[in-house]
């Protein structure tokens, strides 16, 4: 465990490492050094996978808690262990390529950027952020650094994902309408009143670091572990766990862009945690796209397009002029095309290149050997402004006229401090 450290020189060595921070060009090393924030639970299915790459070195390992780090910890003893990202960054930046993001949602775009500021090539669970513009800033600094990114939605690299992809940028379904998209999430707790008392923070947990740039609150098992999801200060809902699954598909493969109305009808709106349920909708640019989560189900109707089939828990119905392209579970791995009965509907050639794998691919990319992933943050930050926006309209309980240049939502001063709230002091980052 890394010494501890005086907060003020601590966060002055931060500032100071930081602002001198450039994008390192030497050669590549033989083996890509990377820094692992987040090594329990989805951090440690990451770094398995990572680990077992060939060309992979685990550099460092940085967990608030000692307890679900534990296994990383105890198979990788030769990686420097922190639990602080800034401390970690401070020491170790020159020696690192990469780092990977397994955080709660609220603290990816603050270790993000941080890592890219030092020219760190990033991987980072879903959704990309918190906010809405925390993505449009990461998917911006990938860009100006140069640098290798790659969002943690798996399925992106799946053979039956992009050839549904192809299917629809061919226009195979003629002009495309509508899109369903629905989860069976959440399971965990939402609706939720804010716990009043505060709980012990266990020996191994550090709670102000978990915390993070979120504001300050006590302690309590309601948040951690696991439960953060449902919680406003840290998650992003079931929205933001599941649509950058499910949405996937038919946002690669329409090209959806940005959206220019968002509006949400929900069950009873809480003050501190996401609703039971939820309808949001998107309208972009000739396309409607529905989103059903939790009590909120999708309409009877939509089982008119599937025949005998019956609609799966969770899943994506985009409507065309020539029939449907059904996606069964989560991930638009597996699905059907479904040609109405005067309509055929041909199937394209494969265009796109197939995938090493999710993780293999970034790894390829970020040592030279191959192009860009498919959920580079150059896609994967339009794609979480989109959803984390159906969150905003959810909290705000009123129809969103988006303007996406400037990121503002028109004629709604609300919405302001929900896109880009006070950071605590040590985590801010500049929106």
């Amino acid at each position: 465990m890394t010494r501890a450290f005086d907060r003020r020189t601590f966060l002055g060595r931060t500032g100071l490492a930081l602002a001198a921070a450039s994008v390192r060009t030497g050669p590549l090393r033989d083996e890509l050094a990377i820094a692992f924030v987040g090594a329990g639970g989805q951090g440690w299915s990451n770094l398995r996978t990572l680990a077992k790459i060939d060309g992979v070195r685990v550099a460092a390992l940085c967990d608030v808690d000692t307890w679900y780090s534990r296994i990383a910890r105890s198979r990788f003893p030769q990686a420097r262990q922190f639990r602080d990202y800034r401390a970690m960054l401070v020491e170790m930046g020159e020696e690192l390529d990469a780092v990977c993001i397994s955080t709660p949602d609220h603290m990816h775009a603050p270790v993000a950027v941080r890592a890219m500021e030092l020219g760190l090539h990033c991987y980072c669970e879903k959704p990309l952020a918190w906010a809405a513009p925390e993505a449009r800033l990461m998917a911006r600094i990938a860009r100006e650094k140069g640098l290798v990114t790659q969002m943690g939605n798996g399925a992106s690299a799946n053979d039956g994902f992009r050839a549904g992809v192809e299917l629809l940028r061919s226009g195979a379904l003629g002009k495309i309408s509508e899109v369903h998209v629905w989860t069976n999430r959440p399971i965990w707790p939402q609706a939720v009143p804010t716990p009043k008392e505060a709980e012990n923070v266990p020996d191994t947990f550090d709670w102000d670091l978990w915390l993070g740039c979120a504001p300050e609150r006590p302690f309590h098992t309601a948040y951690h572990p696991f439960r953060w999801r449902g919680w406003y200060d840290f998650g992003t809902g079931a929205l933001g766990d599941m649509a950058c699954h499910t949405m996937n598909l038919p946002f690669q493969g329409l090209e959806l862009g940005a959206p220019r109305t968002i509006e949400a009808e929900t069950s009873e709106l809480f003050d501190d945690s996401y609703p039971a349920g939820a309808r949001v909708t998107w309208r972009f640019e000739g396309v409607r796209v529905v989103w059903y989560e939790g009590t909120s189900s999708p309409p009877r109707e939509l089982g008119e397009h599937l025949g005998e089939r019956e609609l799966s828990g969770s899943g994506c119905l985009v409507l065309g002029e020539a029939g449907a392209l059904y996606s069964r579970g989560g991930s638009g791995t597996q699905h059907e095309v479904l040609a109405k009965p005067d309509a055929t509907i041909a199937v394209p050639e494969p265009f796109l290149e197939r995938s090493p794998g999710h993780h293999a691919e970034w790894v390829r990319a970020c040592r030279g050997d191959g192009p860009a992933p498919m959920s580079a943050f150059a896609t994967a930050g339009p794609f979480s402004e989109a959803i984390l926006l159906g969150n905003l309209a959810m909290r705000l309980g009123q129809k969103i006229e988006w303007d996406a240049e400037t990121m503002t939502a028109e004629e709604c001063p609300a919405a302001e401090p929900l896109l880009r709230r006070t950071y605590r002091d040590g985590h801010v980052i500049d929106l």
